[in-house]
């Protein structure tokens, strides 16, 4: 009688301990590192003064760098663990990589590019140069201070770089979108193109102050992109924004506008729009 309870009591206590792992979370498996063997990533964090925080760097070098001595121009983009590694990104890396080598080797378009790590819970902060009254204070400054004063002269220092404007762009998505549209105001010296890719304009609605009350120079190219499946201020905040260049002046031929209508607020439509991008700003036209 005895054995047959204690039987009993097993059968219950295993049912119980299948039922709380049928409950349980899945274990997210480790993904595999993708990046290329021309991407870098350096050995020693940079620290963003004024905010005293540690900064990752990954620098994508173009294919045959190591054997000529060519210069070449330089794309600084945010969210660094998200340009070339799919086991650093948040949901899908975007390639950006294997699209360089691909467009080195059909467009002869070669150029380094620089990812700056985000800063995870600060992402939200550093990535606007505005407070704001419901998410806090805004380190865009900052932030931005940084890739010009530090992160840029120690780019130029260690690699064979074109260092002038004209071959210095800048570019990310949603709020890293929004700083590099401040970014292409603020530092209109070091800064000559600028990818703008579903920019979260709702987020600081001073940006369009900011392109109200300034004229960019002449020569400035702006590649902006929208998925059609984003938020629905997306396109209207876009076509603001695209509006407020034309009525200071600028050129359409010096800005693009691309609306893939079927894409959504994601790593996948970024990486689908890199391409497209990169060859509107850096390549000659066809």
């Amino acid at each position: 009688m005895i054995a047959m309870r204690i039987i009993i009591l097993f059968v219950i206590l295993m049912q119980a301990m299948c039922l709380h792992a049928a409950d349980a979370p899945p274990v997210a498996k480790e993904r595999a590192h993708t990046a290329s063997p021309n991407v870098q990533v350096l050995p020693q964090p940079m620290t963003i003064p004024g905010l005293d925080r540690q900064r990752t760097l990954r620098i994508y070098l173009p294919p045959g760098y190591a054997a000529t001595k060519q210069r070449y121009p330089v794309l600084y983009m945010h969210d660094g663990q998200n340009l070339f590694d799919d086991a650093t990104s948040f949901l899908g890396e975007w390639g950006v990589d294997e699209t360089l080598d691909e467009l080195a080797r059909t467009r002869d378009i070669k150029l380094i590019v620089v990812g700056i790590d985000n800063g995870g819970e600060n992402r939200i902060h550093e990535l606007t140069a505005w407070d704001s009254a419901k998410y806090g204070k805004g380190e865009g400054r900052q932030y931005m201070a940084f890739i010009v004063d530090v992160v840029k002269p120690y780019v130029d220092a260690h690699f064979r770089t074109k260092a002038d404007r004209t071959n210095t762009a800048i570019m990310g998505s949603s709020l890293g979108a929004l700083i590099s549209h401040y970014a292409i105001y603020q530092y209109p010296h070091v800064f000559s193109k600028a990818g703008i890719l579903s920019p979260a304009y709702w987020f600081a609605p001073a940006v369009f102050d900011l392109a109200a009350t300034r004229s960019l120079s002449t020569d400035t190219k702006i590649y902006f992109y929208a998925g059609g499946n984003e938020d629905e201020n997306m396109l209207p905040n876009l076509n603001r924004m695209t509006s407020l260049l034309q009525s200071q002046g600028a050129s359409q031929q010096n800005f693009s506008i691309r609306i893939d209508p079927a894409a959504q607020h994601n790593e996948t439509a970024w990486r689908n729009e890199f391409p497209h991008a990169v060859e509107w700003l850096f390549g000659a036209p066809r």
